[in-house]
């Protein structure tokens, strides 16, 4: 059986993100969608708050498991007994910053690959934070996050202001 991690923030999860697990499930057994817990970050919202809609958007992938983690990647990779990092790429951007990690996971485990997925060009811009952003200021952003995030989004800044 061939398990992939696909690790991040997903503080929101965006269409992006989506598209990047749904592509992920139809090629490996499993994929576990793992929240990390960033101490240099502070959320929008906790860990639970994530995963739970994590789990709301993803309950029609029956081989999407959701759930969050703590410490290093390759240590929680090894302990899932997976056998491959998943992570999205937006623009060339993103690689150098990609690449550097999928070094240091493979200078710590060697048995561990690393998968780069680029995500579909309609949200090549697309992050958290513009998400994040174009919320806190009551903007739209239907097709941006699965329309559950949207109404999460809008209920935290409603209630944050």
């Amino acid at each position: 059986m061939i398990i992939a991690i696909y690790p991040g923030s997903f503080d929101p999860v965006t269409n992006g993100h989506l598209d990047i697990i749904h592509r992920s499930s139809r090629l490996f057994d499993k994929v576990i969608v793992s929240v990390g817990r960033q101490v240099s970050k502070v959320p929008l919202f906790s860990a639970s708050e994530r995963v739970e809609m994590l789990q709301a958007v993803t309950a029609d992938l029956p081989n999407v498991e959701v759930e969050s983690f703590d410490g290093l990647l390759a240590h929680y990779v090894r302990e899932r007994e997976a056998n491959v990092v998943v992570r999205g790429l937006r623009a060339i951007s993103d690689f150098d910053y990609e690449f550097q990690l999928a070094l240091a996971i493979k200078k710590l485990d060697e048995n561990i690959e690393t998968l780069f997925m680029m995500t579909n060009s309609e949200y090549s811009f697309l992050s958290s934070s513009i998400v994040k952003e174009i919320a806190s200021y009551g903007g739209c952003v239907q097709g941006l996050v699965p329309p559950y995030v949207a109404e999460k989004l809008r209920y935290r800044y409603q209630k944050n202001n």
